[in-house]
């Protein structure tokens, strides 16, 4: 199925880039692919049980899809008051909007709830936000340990080699993607950390 299929299937509407409010630190808003949405639900990494929270959420694609096909909780936040609002419009019409929630708010400032077990990002910022939102993904853990798995698809360089030095996190597993796109393009992956192993 292409995007528009989706979006049709899962009553949203979430195709399309916008820049408008991207900058150095924030990156655009541009949606998951859905064939590596799909391959990251047919992975067994996200179940029933588990509470995800995407970073840099958009529209709500991931969030949409994944509680959907997983049947996940799933937490959506966007900084971007316009395109939060979007989200927050699909959720009126989504096929999954019981298990979603979404938060308006500045992602290194924004508190993981003690549930949260699964964290997905895709390129939503810069390093130096990345690494204010990794303090705060560890306080969080401390707070309430527990194993959490965090899932980069489409990780930077710089992504990679801070993810590699943080002492909590343990590199897990990739799911490639490459052979969805053509170019054979090698961030086509998913990335999976674990912190906090039990």
């Amino acid at each position: 199925m292409n995007e528009e299929q989706w979006d049709r299937l899962l009553r949203i509407r979430t195709s399309g880039r916008d820049d408008s409010n991207s900058d150095q630190y924030r990156y655009p808003y541009e949606p998951t692919p859905y064939p590596v949405l799909e391959r990251l639900a047919d992975s067994g990494y996200i179940r029933k049980g588990n509470t995800l929270l995407d970073y840099g959420c958009g529209k709500g694609r991931a969030d949409f899809f994944l509680s959907w096909q997983t049947r996940c909780r799933s937490i959506g936040v966007e900084y971007d008051k316009r395109i939060y609002e979007k989200a927050v419009v699909n959720q009126k019409t989504a096929v999954s909007s019981g298990r979603t929630a979404f938060e308006e708010a500045d992602a290194e400032h924004f508190s993981v709830p003690e549930n949260v077990d699964r964290i997905y990002f895709f390129n939503p910022f810069s390093i130096e936000l990345l690494q204010k939102v990794m303090s705060r993904i560890l306080e969080s853990y401390y707070e309430i340990p527990r194993k959490i798995l965090l899932f980069f698809y489409y990780p930077s360089d710089e992504y990679v080699s801070f993810l590699m030095t943080v002492d909590e996190l343990t590199f897990l597993d990739e799911i490639g993607c490459g052979d969805l796109f053509e170019g054979r393009d090698e961030r086509e992956r998913i990335m999976i950390f674990e912190c906090g192993a039990v």
